[in-house]
């Protein structure tokens, strides 16, 4: 469980995040959106301590990371699994070395151990055999569920994805948002997904939080955003006509 009370983030006379209060629980995908200059991606950097906040506090399972001793930051640290936008891998490094590279960081398991795990999780993701390949030698797809695979080789307890379907066609994003979805719930992972992604949205939305202007603006499921009266958050999600018309055939049925 990660609970968030009063966050406050600024740069100079610049407020980004204005009083953000909300939490993410074990199991269930949480999708954060917004407009760009929104505070999306300054409330995800925050809750993974890249930004230290100004006000308000963030606890992971009841400790606030910002009073973390360095020990204690240490193994909060490498309880955190992370997918980059554009998937982060280490281009002259293959696919195992990639998976591998938490494990050398920061255990002192033996190299079979290590590759036993490594095995695990390609397997896991669908990418057994694809050990010696290197990411030039995958598609956009299948980089992303390397930086799955090598995000949860540690067993994290939480989950951040950055734009996980940023470059991809509408299926494969599709395979990748069921993916995170499986793994979350499978391993009851507290998962924070940073998206612009109707389609996730609608997908794996379990909590969706809106934010504007620094704000939190709105948060439900997937399913109350259909049926939300909320003007800001039905001019973000459906300003497409296609996404117009889902909502409007969804409100017909329910009547």
């Amino acid at each position: 469980m990660i609970e968030v009370e009063n966050l406050h983030k600024g740069f100079g006379e610049v407020k980004v995040l204005k009083g953000i209060s909300t939490s993410f629980e074990p199991g269930k995908t949480s999708l954060i959106i917004g407009q760009s200059g929104s505070g999306k991606t300054v409330f995800l950097k925050s809750l993974i301590g890249l930004h230290t906040p100004e006000e308000g506090t963030i606890s992971f399972d009841g400790r606030i990371n910002t009073k973390l001793n360095l020990e204690e930051r240490r193994q909060w640290r490498q309880e955190i699994g992370m997918v980059f936008q554009g998937s982060a891998l280490f281009d002259s490094q293959t696919v195992e070395e990639n998976v591998m590279f938490p494990l050398k960081m920061f255990t002192k398991q033996s190299r079979k151990e290590m590759l036993e795990r490594v095995n695990f999780v390609l397997n896991r993701v669908n990418l057994e055999d694809s050990n010696d390949k290197f990411p030039a030698e995958l598609s956009g797809g299948m980089q992303k569920r390397v930086a799955i695979a090598r995000a949860i080789v540690m067993k994290p307890k939480y989950l951040f994805c950055d734009e996980p379907n940023s470059g991809l066609d509408p299926q494969t994003a599709i395979v990748i948002d069921k993916l995170i979805q499986e793994i979350t719930d499978e391993y009851q992972i507290t998962t924070v997904i940073n998206t612009h992604d109707m389609n996730s949205v609608m997908e794996i939305g379990e909590k969706i939080l809106f934010l504007k202007n620094g704000r939190k603006a709105w948060e439900g499921s997937s399913s109350e955003i259909f049926k939300t009266d909320n003007e800001a958050v039905v001019d973000f999600v459906y300003s497409s006509n296609l996404f117009k018309k889902v909502r409007e055939a969804y409100l017909n049925e329910i009547k």
